[in-house]
Formats: C-alpha cells, structure tokens, sequence
C-alpha cells in the first residue's frame, strides 16, 4: 500500500462537520465539548483566528483570547468530534494569511478593522 493510498483512506474515515467559512482576522466563539470523569459539558472560546493550517479533514485553526491579562491560545482540528459549533462573531480585515504579530499588540492597538457588508 502506498502512502497516497493511506492517505486516501485516512481521509475517507474522517467525518467533517460543516462549518462557516472563517479566515485569520475573524472574531468567533467556538462550542466544544469537555469530559470530566462521566460528565459532558460545553464551553465557549471566543477570540481572534491568528490563521489556519492544513487542508481538508487534517486543517487546524488557531484562536486566541485575552483571559484577564494573559493571552490564552488554543489550537483546533477542523475535524475534531468534540467541536460541536463554530458561531462567527466579526469578520476582520487583515493584509495577512497569519496573523502572529497580534500577540504582540495591546489595548487599542489590538483591534482589527471590522469587514463593511
């Protein structure tokens, strides 16, 4: 068996929920599901898309969120069975495909011009 062939069924197994086109720059709050010894609940983590990594049922995305004063990033598979679901907040304006220099901005400076409809 080749490795495009592994591949291939790797990514055949895989289910993909659908979810809203976002890109780096957007504001959205996603649902995901926790296990705590026999109990399931669901959290909400909203913050800013710094980009987005891969394709098809093996993209990442990266969100980050200011929690207090300490910025908090978590990685998400795109794919994952405990993202229940992906709200879009604000689309943002941004010139870049990854936004890493927004971790270095603070207070005003940290806003991204929201998209005009």
């Amino acid at each position: 068996m080749s490795k495009q062939e592994l591949i291939q069924i790797v990514e055949e197994s895989i289910k993909v929920k659908e979810f809203p086109k976002f890109k780096a720059g957007d504001t959205i709050t996603v649902t995901y599901k926790i296990k705590e010894g026999n109990k399931e609940r669901l959290q909400k983590f909203q913050g800013v898309v710094l980009q987005r990594a891969g394709s098809g049922p093996t993209a990442t995305f990266t969100v980050r969120k200011m929690s207090g004063n300490v910025g908090v990033e978590r990685i998400f598979p795109i794919s994952s069975p405990f993202i229940e679901e992906i709200m879009i907040n604000k689309e943002g304006v941004v010139r870049r495909a990854r936004i890493f220099y927004f971790r270095n901005l603070r207070g005003k400076k940290a806003r991204i011009k929201e998209k005009r409809h």
